[in-house]
C-alpha cells in the first residue's frame, strides 16, 4: 500500500482511534523504508488503544530517539512544526513526540497491524500502567487514577504481574502499594 492511499485511507476512517493508529502506522512505514525503526506509541493514544475508546485523545504521543527523522517523515505527510506539536490539518491530526526513548530493553511492547505490510508499535500495558499509576501518585490526577485501576480490572489475568511488581518498585516510579491495591481491589 503506497502513501497517497494510506493517506486516502485515514481520511475516510471515522473512528479517532483507527484514524491515529493508521498514521502512526504509515509514519511506522515512511522511517522503516529509511532504515529507521518505528516509533513507539505512548500516552493518551496508548490508553485509548488499550481501553478501546473508553478514554479518548485528541493527539498521537510517540517515543522515539531519532527526531530528525521523525520530523521529516511528519513533513513528507503534510504535517507543520505549531509549538511542540505537528499538526496536518487535512486529516485532523497532532503528533507529539514527548519521549526520546522508554527505558528497559525487556520492556513489553504490542504491534498491531493495521493492513497487510502496515503496522504500528504501542507501549506495553505494563508500562502504560505504571506511567498511569505515576501520574495518579505524583501528579494527583483522578483520571490516571481511574485508569490504572480500569486496565488492571481488564486485564488482571494478562497481566505480566513480576514485571510490574519489579517497575513498580524501582525508585523512579515508587508506586508497588498502589499497584497492590488495585490488584486486591481487581479481585475482589
Amino acid at each position: 500500500m503506497d502513501t497517497k492511499k494510506i493517506i486516502n485511507l485515514i481520511k475516510k476512517t471515522e473512528s479517532p482511534l483507527k484514524r491515529q493508529l493508521l498514521a502512526v502506522g504509515l509514519i511506522s512505514k515512511l522511517l522503516e523504508e529509511r532504515g529507521k525503526s518505528a516509533p513507539l506509541i505512548i500516552g493518551g493514544l496508548a490508553l485509548s488503544y488499550y481501553t478501546r475508546e473508553v478514554y479518548f485523545t485528541a493527539d498521537i504521543d510517540l517515543a522515539y530517539s531519532d527526531r530528525e527523522a521523525l520530523d521529516e517523515a511528519l513533513k513528507d505527510i503534510g504535517f507543520k512544526k505549531k509549538g511542540r506539536y505537528w499538526v496536518n490539518e487535512d486529516l485532523d491530526l497532532a503528533v507529539e513526540a514527548p519521549a526520546g526513548v522508554l527505558t528497559g530493553e525487556d520492556s513489553p511492547v504490542e504491534v498491531v497491524e493495521l493492513e497487510p505490510g502496515l503496522e504500528c508499535r504501542i507501549i506495553g500495558l505494563e508500562d502504560l500502567i505504571i506511567d498511569r499509576l505515576n501520574a495518579c501518585k505524583h501528579w494527583k490526577s483522578r483520571v490516571d487514577c481511574e485508569m490504572a485501576e480500569l486496565l488492571i480490572s481488564k486485564y488482571r489475568e494478562d497481566l505480566e504481574w513480576s514485571y510490574l511488581k519489579r517497575r513498580a518498585k524501582r525508585p523512579e516510579n515508587d508506586v508497588f502499594l498502589e499497584l497492590e491495591e488495585l490488584r486486591k481491589k481487581a479481585r475482589s
